[in-house]
């Protein structure tokens, strides 16, 4: 196969979603992996060149065995996407040690299992390549309510990028993350009305307050946080590795 190869996770919907299509425009075959195997089907039949896979990030070993298999059919690994994610919207002194757990098992654990199984094959080879993380603007803001394991769990992220970025980069392999802001997704419409209830008041009001803080002046789209991504996976970012990208609309400015 003389496509490039390109392994999505959490592509069954928003961001996720967006990201496996905008690849496949870009002339990747895209694997779109997901939790939930039908939704990751209905993405990649909106890609030329595509296929799907059931995907639990948090198994560190079937995140080396899609790999492998993936390896073993492709004989080329070129571009990993950890994006795959959870939130739930509570005060800091309600979350409970079973939903801090879980939090950190998909968005911290399953970006650093699915990154070591796509650097180890990477590595192997010998191709180089690149892994994208999706983090979140709650990476680097603390200031944000109701997500205080949600936060924990993205500025783990952001260390981790660094870190693989670091140690992978003398194997060609690069390692950056983007940082999306208010984004309209299915997550993003669960948000507002968990925000509105802690908040007393009605799920438009709390919108609006979203798009009050960015300056651009409207909520984002996914495809605005998969266009990055596309960039990060093109030679034109063949120098550059360790960074987060903030892609907000200025909600967050660093």
């Amino acid at each position: 196969m003389n496509q490039p190869l390109a392994i999505v996770t959490g592509a069954g919907s928003g961001i996720g979603a967006a990201i496996a299509i905008e690849l496949g425009r870009r002339g990747f075959h895209v694997v779109a992996t997901d939790l939930d195997a039908a939704a990751a089907q209905v993405t990649a039949r909106a890609i030329a060149s595509a296929e799907a896979h059931p995907l639990d990030v948090t198994d560190a070993a079937a995140c080396d065995a899609l790999v492998a298999r993936l390896v073993d059919a492709h004989a080329r690994l070129d571009v990993w996407v950890s994006n795959a994610g959870i939130s739930k919207m509570q005060r800091f002194v309600d979350v409970a040690p079973a939903d801090l757990a879980r939090t950190f098992a998909v968005n911290t654990y399953g970006a650093f299992y699915g990154g070591q199984s796509a650097a180890r094959a990477m590595i192997a080879l010998g191709a180089g390549g690149c892994i994208i993380n999706t983090a979140s603007m709650a990476a680097k803001k603390g200031g944000v309510p109701f997500l205080a394991d949600y936060v924990a769990s993205k500025f783990a992220v952001l260390g981790l990028t660094q870190a693989m970025a670091y140690e992978l980069a003398p194997h060609g392999i690069r390692v950056n993350s983007v940082c999306p802001g208010f984004v309209a997704t299915p997550m993003q419409s669960r948000e507002l009305v968990w925000e509105a209830a802690l908040r007393g008041t009605a799920s438009e009001v709390v919108k609006q307050m979203w798009i009050d803080d960015t300056p651009l002046g409207r909520l984002q789209t996914p495809d605005d946080v998969a266009k990055v991504v596309a960039f990060l996976a093109s030679p034109d970012a063949e120098f550059l590795t360790g960074e987060s990208i903030s892609v907000n609309g200025g909600a967050f400015m660093d």
